[in-house]
C-alpha cells in the first residue's frame, strides 16, 4: 500500500525499479525480503534522499507559512529528478567536457539488447571504468533474460557487439568492458513482450 509520498508522476531508477515502489517497501513496519533492495546502491540512495527530505518537510509543514511549503516541495521535485538520473558519465569526446546521465544511457542499452530476438534485458548499469589507461572510458554490465533456442554464447556475443555499437555510435560511449549475466530463460515460441513502465 502507497504510503505518503510525493512522488507523482512516478519516476524509474536506473537499477529499472520505480521509485514509488522502493519508497513504499522502505515505509512498510514489516517489508517483505527483497534481496535486490538490501544490496542495490540505487535503491539505497534514493531512499536516503527521500527519508532526509521527508523529515525536513514534514518539520516545515508543521510551522511554516504557505510559502515556505512551496519552497519544501521544489526541494523535494529536486531530488526526485536526482535520484532517477543516477550518477553522469562521460562522452568520449576530446575537446568538449560532455556528460550523460546513467538513466538515459541505461535505457539506451537495454534497448539495443531488446531488439536481440530472444533476448529481453532485464537491468543495466554503468559506471566509470577503473582503469588507468582507459580515457573516459565506461565499463556496463547488463542482466538479461534469453531463450535457449540458439547457442548461449552466440547470444549474448550478439548482444555485447549490439550494445558496444549502441554506446558508441549512438550515445557517443566509450566502452570498455560488457559484462552480462542471465537470470532467466525465455520460451522461444512466445511473442515478444514490449518493456511496460516498471518494469525492471
Amino acid at each position: 500500500m502507497a504510503v505518503d509520498h510525493p512522488l507523482s508522476p512516478d519516476e524509474e531508477l536506473t537499477c529499472g525499479r520505480l521509485l514509488s515502489q522502493v519508497w513504499d517497501q522502505a515505509l512498510d513496519p514489516a517489508p517483505a525480503e527483497d534481496p535486490h533492495i538490501m544490496t542495490c546502491s540505487f535503491c539505497h540512495e534514493a531512499i536516503a534522499s527521500l527519508a532526509a527530505v521527508k523529515e525536513a518537510t514534514r518539520a516545515l509543514r508543521g510551522q511554516a507559512p504557505t510559502y515556505l511549503r512551496s519552497l519544501a516541495d521544489g526541494v523535494m521535485n529536486i531530488v526526485r529528478s536526482e535520484a532517477r538520473l543516477g550518477r553522469l558519465l562521460p562522452l568520449a569526446d576530446p575537446v568538449l567536457d560532455l556528460r550523460i546521465a546513467e538513466s538515459a544511457a541505461a535505457k539506451v542499452l537495454r534497448q539495443a539488447a531488446d531488439n536481440i530476438p530472444g533476448v529481453r534485458a532485464a537491468a543495466c548499469r554503468l559506471a566509470p571504468a577503473d582503469t588507468s589507461d582507459a580515457d573516459n572510458g565506461v565499463a556496463v554490465a547488463l542482466t538479461l533474460a534469453v531463450s535457449l533456442d540458439r547457442p548461449f554464447s552466440d547470444r549474448t556475443d550478439e548482444v555485447r557487439r549490439a550494445v558496444i555499437h549502441a554506446a558508441e555510435r549512438t550515445i557517443g560511449l566509450h566502452v570498455t568492458a560488457v559484462d552480462i549475466t542471465v537470470i532467466d530463460t525465455l520460451d522461444p515460441s512466445a511473442p515478444a513482450r514490449p518493456r511496460q513502465p516498471g518494469d525492471p
